[in-house]
């Protein structure tokens, strides 16, 4: 019984009806077929939904891009950061909705219709927008724009929504060659190296490149892996050499293994890339200073793991949690640093200074307190950011811990210009209000916790 209702759930038009009929269903009380159904029955339901979302993003963001009224405000500037602060994401996330969003409510009115009707799923449709909006962009006419719908809709029945990228690209590529020929060019300048947090004490780095310039940074990568072999190959012969005319019958000893044989090929470019990066910051003649202090790489570990004594993670800056026997090996390698935090909460300990400029022990303790910006989700490094006055020294807005915060340049000037409201507190936490009277709760951090 349950498993006819399933295949009727699973054809019924998505809506609120189906979604209550589905809802009462526990998917564990079905034979293995029938949860299949039911899960496919599930994501039909979430197209219908997003496609209601991406008119309600369209609603708070406008049909098209706000324009800029001043020098320190750009495009969606103020929308971008309302749907960034309600649904909790970074403003390039928020960013990239509202493009999407608007690309498929005021363009691809088939494609809005098929996500509606759960005929393609949210990853597809936003492919699908992506792919297309430069040539929309550009002017493609509508004849053109329909063909790509309909060829992108055919093929997602039965393909992935990479696919569908790709065939999307294909079209646009036969049906207007030469703007896709300055699509591509714009492309270049889209160019970028990004990173990313991942678990485990790792992090992804993405270089998007244009594809000649990418064989030339793997070239690079194998040739030194190539010339580290190289070199290893020599000075093991060398051992031989002296091992034979010694007399030493240990030709076999673990001396002799060249060191890092066992990495995969993965491993080793991995490597390479980092000493490659390493040789630059050490060949490096010009003084680079952000708050008056030379690059860093900065590690926060409490005193009884730095001493052997506790196994408590330390904090990468930049990244987050790394285990102890990270910490304490590149603590060892370091410039020390104390700070004293409370000892119930973990924040760093308040005190106040009198000029506008803030000495060099304030700078450091606001970057160690804050470590990114404090608006919320941003992930802009404090090391990076503004020292910004929460109450304005015009005003009569102390310059100390308590009013003294990391404001990446974008939400420094939301705040001066854009009509955000910040109120900031003692233990380094600040209350945000949008223009719209929403209010946003930024908590202080401790230490020795991730942000």
């Amino acid at each position: 019984m349950r498993t006819q209702l399933v295949s009727r759930l699973l054809t019924a038009a998505p809506g609120i009806d189906t979604l209550t009929s589905l809802f009462a269903i526990d998917p564990f009380d079905l034979p293995a077929p029938a949860r299949i159904d039911y899960l496919s029955a599930l994501e039909r339901q979430m197209s219908w939904l997003q496609a209601m979302m991406q008119r309600a993003i369209v609603a708070v963001a406008g049909e098209e891009g706000s324009k800029s009224d001043d020098i320190f405000t750009g495009v969606d500037d103020a929308e971008r950061e309302d749907v960034a602060a309600a649904l909790r994401m970074s403003t390039g996330t928020a960013q990239i909705r509202i493009d999407v969003a608007r690309t498929l409510v005021n363009h691809l009115p088939n494609v809005c219709s098929a996500l509606a009707m759960g005929e393609i799923s949210p990853a597809h449709a936003t492919v699908i927008a992506r792919e297309s909006a430069s040539a929309i962009r550009d002017g493609m006419g509508p004849a053109h724009i329909y063909s790509i719908e309909q060829s992108a809709l055919a093929y997602a029945e039965f393909h992935t929504p990479t696919q569908v990228a790709n065939k999307v690209r294909t079209t646009i590529a036969k049906l207007a060659p030469e703007p896709f020929e300055e699509i591509a060019e714009r492309a270049r300048d889209t160019r970028r190296v990004s990173c990313f947090r991942e678990v485990d004490g790792l992090s992804t780095i993405v270089a998007i490149l244009p594809a000649e310039d990418a064989q030339i940074v793997m070239k690079a990568i194998e040739n030194f892996i190539h010339a580290q072999v190289a070199s290893e190959s020599i000075s093991l012969g060398k051992k031989s050499a002296v091992s034979t005319q010694s007399g030493s019958d240990n030709q076999d000893s673990d001396s002799d293994v060249i060191p890092g044989q066992h990495r995969s090929m993965d491993m080793k470019r991995a490597d390479a890339l980092t000493s490659i990066a390493t040789w630059s910051l050490q060949q490096s003649t010009v003084d680079v200073k952000l708050h008056r202090r030379p690059v860093t790489v900065n590690v926060t570990i409490d005193l009884p793991t730095l001493l052997g004594l506790a196994e408590n993670p330390g904090q990468l800056a930049g990244y987050g949690a790394i285990p102890a026997s990270v910490a304490r090996a590149l603590a060892s390698d370091g410039k020390w640093q104390r700070f004293i935090t409370d000892p119930q909460t973990g924040t760093l300990l308040d005190y106040g200074r009198e000029s506008y400029e803030p000495p060099q022990a304030l700078v450091d303790f606001l970057i160690a307190r804050d470590r990114t910006c404090r608006f919320p989700g941003c992930r802009q490094s404090a090391a990076r950011a503004d020292l910004d006055h929460a109450q304005s020294w015009e005003s009569g807005g102390e310059t100390s811990a308590a009013n003294l915060g990391a404001l990446c340049r974008r939400h420094h000037r939301l705040k001066t210009h854009g009509g955000w409201k910040l109120e900031s507190h003692p233990d380094g936490s600040c209350t945000w209000t949008s223009p719209l009277g929403k209010i946003y709760e930024v908590p202080a951090r401790p230490m020795l916790e991730a942000v």
